[in-house]
């Protein structure tokens, strides 16, 4: 099912981006060394290199987008948390699957590979993303008379 090769995806993804953040590397070598493990093939290897060279690519405009929606400062996450949650907002930004499924996804992935009570950290920190998103989405822009 398309469901259960994009959740294994997603569970590849924290682990790549966690060793991202403690070894450093290019996406695309992580990439080659992830694609050698067997449950590899059973992910969405698509959705998990996108995904992937993207958040290499805006670590640091997604940990602006965290400071936004959390009182911790981005570089005092957790590894883990951070990995989950860079994941998570990048995924929101596609707009490819709703915010509830990617936020439960999250806290399943935090409750996983986090400390004891992360997921609740990841859950507020996305809910809080989520609804100030749309917030600033459903706001009368100033500039026009409305």
């Amino acid at each position: 099912m398309r469901w259960e090769s994009r959740r294994r995806a997603r569970r590849l993804l924290v682990q790549a981006l966690y060793q991202q953040q403690l070894a450093g590397g290019a996406a695309d070598a992580i990439e080659d060394q992830f694609s050698r493990r067997k449950e590899f093939a059973r992910a969405d290897v698509k959705f998990f290199g996108r995904m992937l060279r993207d958040v290499c690519r805006r670590t640091g405009e997604l940990d602006q987008e965290l400071a936004l929606a959390s009182d911790t400062p981005p570089e005092r996450i957790d590894p883990v948390e951070r990995a989950i949650l860079w994941s998570a907002l990048a995924e929101l930004q596609t707009g490819e699957a709703r915010p509830a499924i990617t936020i439960n996804e999250a806290v399943e992935l935090a409750r996983e590979f986090g400390a004891e009570r992360s997921y609740r950290f990841v859950n507020a920190v996305l809910d809080r993303w989520v609804k100030a998103r749309l917030a600033s989405r459903s706001s009368p822009d100033p500039g026009h008379g409305g």
